[in-house]
């Protein structure tokens, strides 16, 4: 099995249209999409396009999707910061009930038999849990307590958003980065597994994307925001780390 991987999609549907060239062109049997797919400015047209893979896409649950089941049901907790409430309360507001209705049921963790790569494992933030932050940096016995209850070799994680490949404690993990809110250069980022693993960042029209975006979604919070930190620039990996660091 030769697979794409797509993590932290967050609605962004002019990248994940970019990507989605790359994959048809690397010739995958499967796409692997690792959490946090929808919301973001175009959260119902992102899940109509991955629909349309049918069964070649493999779905794993983040916890934005969960949060998106919650809003939608109308459990989302009220003590959440408005960084995340309010992209939620708007991409929920634009789901249909098929919609939830799929979200509501993605895995925490699938694993597959990758060419290469044996037995793979793979979760949004963690196997114990959606929203558990592990960095590229984090210390090998993080690595071995967040995923103490598995045993597979290969792991491939995002929510950071932060692509890596690395070792710990005689295990692999890698973070494909993100499609659609990613950090170190504009663009898209996903990966490639089998039989070797390949970080595989995708350029497109940052500028049509910009417009797109604005154009589809001119009442979605902090929009411009969006297109300004997202599409035409985007953080460093110094930002990040800086933002993630005292969460791990």
């Amino acid at each position: 099995m030769k697979l794409a991987v797509l993590a932290d999609i967050h609605g962004h549907l002019p990248a994940l249209d970019a990507v989605l060239a790359d994959v048809e062109a690397a010739g995958v049997d499967a796409l692997v999409l690792n959490g946090d797919i929808a919301t973001g400015p175009m959260p119902a047209e992102t899940l109509d396009r991955l629909l349309e893979l049918g069964d070649r896409a493999i779905w794993v649950g983040g916890n934005a999707d969960r949060e998106l089941v919650e809003e939608y049901d109308g459990r989302l907790p009220t003590d959440l910061p408005d960084l995340v409430a309010l992209p939620t309360r708007y991409a929920a507001s634009r789901l249909t009930r098929t919609h939830r209705d799929l979200l509501a049921g993605l895995p925490l963790t699938v694993t597959l038999d990758v060419d290469g790569l044996g037995p793979t494992l793979f979760c949004h933030a963690t196997s114990r849990s959606d929203t558990e932050m592990v960095l590229v940096d984090s210390p090998v016995d993080r690595y071995r307590e967040a995923f103490a209850d598995r045993a597979e070799r290969t792991v491939v994680l995002g929510h950071t958003h932060m692509p890596f490949d690395r070792l710990a404690d005689r295990r692999r993990f890698v973070n494909p980065g993100s499609v659609g809110m990613p950090y170190g250069e504009p663009g898209a980022y996903w990966a490639l597994l089998g039989p070797h693993v390949t970080l595989r960042h995708t350029t497109y029209d940052l500028a049509a994307a910009a417009d797109t975006l604005l154009a589809a979604a001119p009442d979605y919070p902090g929009i411009d925001e969006f297109v300004a930190e997202n599409v035409r620039t985007v953080p460093s990996d110094a930002e990040a780390l800086a933002v993630f660091t005292p969460k791990d």
